[in-house]
């Protein structure tokens, strides 16, 4: 991967002067006046301290009687980072400081500034104050959904129906998402980007163990500090686990499933003094299964052609995972992060096709085939990220530097084989079986730095500089038998040798200002774009480039009254076309469904709008109401075409992907959070929306619109005796397949028996349930056991319809009903409880996860 030297130079000089910018030294006062600032932080354990009062004082001789007093010049409350700024004091004679703290005793210090007036203090020791401590107790407890105007957070850590699974099964659960039978993700009906702590990833979303995700953090309309990638489909950003607390804590599991396929895992972290290490990991086999009927009608020149199909894919797959890093407190003010993982998995796949043919065109013509498929395949992802952060003396003022590589490979080798018999079953001569192998591997570098400085309380600049580098080289053989020999010969029409590099340069600029009862963020992205591909095997190279790209973005706040606000946002996105869209292999796992990349396609740009109102009433209850809207132009969407390069006598029929004209969305959103009574909450989502595909530009294509909705519901009961039962179910009613949504699901691009509609084609109404119970128990309920059921009902039967060139096509698939999990966690650790039982600390009590009860 060649990175331009005059990028680097430039990367380089903007994060030198950032550097330069962020220097302290620049503070300038007037000369009768001084500034005091410095950081709290625990004598024991050198944590900051939150929310501890500061105090100047000074003697100052009373006007009736001239004896002195002592006054209060100010008072101030130390933020999260334990640091507090108090200017325009006195510069001349003797100040005292006080500082008091709940949990701690209080500490009184004289102060002069002689010639400097800027006094920094350092970072200021507190003892704890055993007695007062004795006296406080501390009850965390976090939703399972925080709601707010810019973004939603689901704590995964609530969500017991997920144990044991990945991040595709968190995904069926939070709201706006939603999740087909293979996986494929859609929020608003596109595909939004997947972030990993604030990041892009190759990582997939089934190669992420759900036991290692704190939260999920759902944007539907990111603003310009984030990437402009994903259209106007958002960002779920994946928080894994990671504790910064005085002590040791983690967890062992292990599950098995209905199915006899186990898994296990754990979890561990350790503070002491500077050092922060974390690590984690998870092995676990899986089993599934998909029943798949299809049947499809052609309509050919001198008559019609039907075929039946009945498959049973079956894949059998192993996955490993593990993660490690640590964080260096350098000093008070400066951490630097290291962290890595790797990913490792295999699956093989056995499937049988049973397949009629019948034609009625100058001679009825009737055929029955058996078709067998065997894959076998893997993958590996490597990550690794690093980062350095440094707070100023200011509140909330900040810089950090960051990077994130990823590299990933994967191989597989599928072989096919058909076997023909007449109407009656008499075989025919053997055909010879097919084979495909193929393999490749992807580079992904981020560079990103970001500056924050907050002026005053109400006013607040972002400035960041982000840039992203990505290589895909992949190869793909396909082989026929030759009957006499069964020796495999290679088709070299139908080979593909193939690499594209894609490269992202950003910057960005908000501005934040609060007047009264009025919130607004301007900001301006600016991105410059370009992706090159060489299709080797057929010396064929594209590209495209987009030298300066503005990527605006405005929010307005409202606050109607202390418990309502509203908000309009506007954003303009851009989605790049995929890598399994690009690529132009020919995916032969399914004879009624062959799929090809189109190395030609062109970005799509969004423009999103959305007005929301968030209100909130009674105690743990809110209601978010967004009403949106986006204007896609060049939608990426699919299209059919048939092609007679591999048969000439028989052309097949392909799915691909092209850019349509254009595409509108218009919904209603609504997202809910109740709490019955102590023992029982609600979380709701409804989603109205309309969608309208202008897709006449392409052959054998047309306009598309229909209206559609989904909703989720998912219930937690909290029972005596330290059970709990968390039951969920989702409701998708009939739509327009995602028009972007890449091809197959999620074991590496091959669909083993999924449809592939186009932009005429539509999903059939499904629904289903899932339901878990939880019982902890031992010692502090450090101990739990989970018993979970996916599909209850047996009801998610996932059916498409799709009409395109002369051919009508039904398709239903089920996978994976009923499937039940046990699963075992127990949670250990030993902490400095201080941090815990005060009442200010607050930043450690928001991050609280998987601790044992105290």
């Amino acid at each position: 991967m060649r990175i331009p030297v005059a990028t680097i130079l430039l990367t380089v000089l903007l994060l030198c002067g950032f550097a330069a910018l962020a220097q302290p030294a620049g503070r300038q006062q007037a000369a009768n006046t001084g500034v005091l600032y410095g950081k709290l932080v625990d004598k024991n354990s050198s944590r900051s301290i939150e929310g501890a009062s500061v105090q100047v004082i000074q003697a100052l001789a009373d006007s009736s009687n001239r004896k002195k007093k002592e006054v209060i010049l100010s008072t101030q409350l130390t933020d999260k980072k334990g640091e507090f700024n108090i200017e325009n004091l006195p510069s001349q004679g003797q100040l005292r400081l006080r500082i008091s703290a709940v949990g701690y005793k209080t500490r009184e210090d004289r102060v002069v500034f002689g010639k400097n007036v800027i006094k920094d203090l350092g970072n200021i020791q507190l003892s704890q104050d055993a007695q007062q401590l004795d006296n406080v107790t501390v009850l965390v407890s976090k939703n399972l959904l925080q709601m707010s105007l810019d973004k939603k957070v689901y704590n995964v850590e609530k969500d017991i129906s997920t144990t044991g699974g990945t991040a595709i099964d968190i995904m069926k659960n939070v709201p706006s998402v939603n999740v087909d039978i293979d996986g494929n993700v859609t929020m608003r009906n596109s595909t939004p980007q997947i972030f990993v702590d604030g990041r892009p990833t190759t990582l997939t979303l089934d190669q992420i163990p759900a036991d290692q995700v704190a939260s999920v953090e759902i944007m539907t309309n990111p603003s310009a500090k984030f990437d402009a990638s994903g259209g106007g489909s958002g960002i779920l950003n994946i928080i894994l686990k990671k504790n910064r607390r005085n002590g040791y804590n983690g967890n062992l599991r292990a599950n098995i499933d209905s199915r006899g396929k186990p898994g296990a895992g754990g979890d561990i972290n350790i503070k002491q003094q500077k050092i922060n290490f974390f690590a984690g990991g998870n092995y676990a086999y899986r089993k599934s299964v998909t029943y798949v009927n299809t049947d499809r009608t052609d309509t050919l020149n001198n008559g019609l052609a039907h075929y039946s199909q009945i498959n049973n894919p079956v894949n059998r797959s192993r996955f490993g995972f593990g993660r490690i890093g640590l964080d260096y407190l350098i000093d008070n003010r400066n951490t630097l992060s290291i962290s890595g993982n790797v990913a490792d998995g295999t699956f093989r796949v056995r499937d049988i096709f049973n397949i009629y043919r019948d034609s009625i065109t100058n001679a009825i013509f009737k055929e029955r085939a058996l078709r067998t498929l065997a894959v076998k395949a893997g993958f590996r992802n490597y990550g690794t990220a690093f980062g350095f952060k440094h707070n100023f003396a200011r509140p909330d003022r900040e810089l950090t530097i960051d990077g994130n590589f990823n590299y990933s490979d994967n191989y597989n080798t599928s072989d096919y084989n058909n076997l023909l018999f007449d109407s009656v079953y008499n075989p025919k001569p053997a055909q010879g079986a097919q084979r495909a192998t193929g393999g490749g591997h992807s580079r992904l570098l981020t560079v990103q730095t970001d500056y924050v400085d907050p002026f005053t309380e109400t006013k607040k600049i972002e400035l960041g500089l982000r840039a992203a580098f990505r290589d895909y080289n992949n190869w793909n053989d396909n082989y026929i038998q030759n009957v006499n020999s069964s020796m495999y010969v290679l088709l070299p029409a139908i080979g593909v040798r193939y690499n594209y590099t894609d490269m992202v340069l950003a910057g960005y600029a908000s501005w934040s200002q609060q007047i009264n009862k009025i919130s607004y963020q301007v900001g301006l992205r600016i991105e410059s774009s370009e992706y090159k591909g060489n299709y080797i095997s057929r010396n064929q190279s594209f590209s495209n480039s987009y030298p300066f790209s503005l990527f605006p973005s405005a929010f307005v706040s409202y606050k109607l009254t202390e418990n309502q606000d509203l908000q309009f946002n506007y954003s303009r996105k851009i989605s790049r076309p995929g890598f399994f869209q690009l690529v132009p292999f020919v995916d032969f796992s399914d004879s009624l469904n062959l799929t090809v990349g189109n190395p030609n396609l062109r970005p799509e740009f969004t423009h999103l709008a959305e007005i929301a109102d968030n209100y909130q009433y009674g105690k743990g209850n809110s209601l978010l109401v967004s009403i949106y809207g986006k204007l896609t132009e060049d939608l990426i969407t699919r299209y059919q075409f048939i092609d007679a390069t591999i048969n000439p006598m028989k052309p097949a029929r392909y799915t691909s992907y092209a850019n349509a004209r254009n595409s509108t969305t218009l919904g209603l959103e609504i997202t809910g959070r109740n709490r019955i009574n102590s023992w029982w909450d609600l979380t709701s989502n409804l989603n109205f929306f309309h969608v309208n595909i202008k897709a006449d530009n392409l052959s054998n294509s047309a306009n598309n619109k229909r209206f559609s909705w989904f909703g989720k519901l998912n219930m937690n009961f909290r029972l005596p005796a330290n059970y709990s039962i968390q039951l969920s179910g989702d409701y998708q009613g009939k739509t327009i397949l995602p028009a972007g949504s890449p091809r197959g699901g999620s074991s590496g691009g091959y669909s083993f028996g999924s449809v592939q509609t186009t932009a005429q084609g539509y999903i059939k109404p499904y629904y289903g349930t899932d339901l878990a119970i939880k019982k902890e128990f031992g010692k502090n309920n450090a101990a739990s056991l989970t018993l979970q059921c996916s599909d209850l009902l047996r009801t998610r039967l996932y059916s498409t319809y799709a009409d395109g060139l002369g051919f009508v096509q039904n398709n239903s698939r089920r996978r994976d009903p009923q499937v039940v999990r046990l699963n075992f966690n127990w949670r250990f650790g030993k902490f400095d409880m201080a941090l815990l039982k005060r009442k200010n600390s607050k930043s450690d009590l928001d991050n609280l996860q998987n601790l044992p009860n105290q």
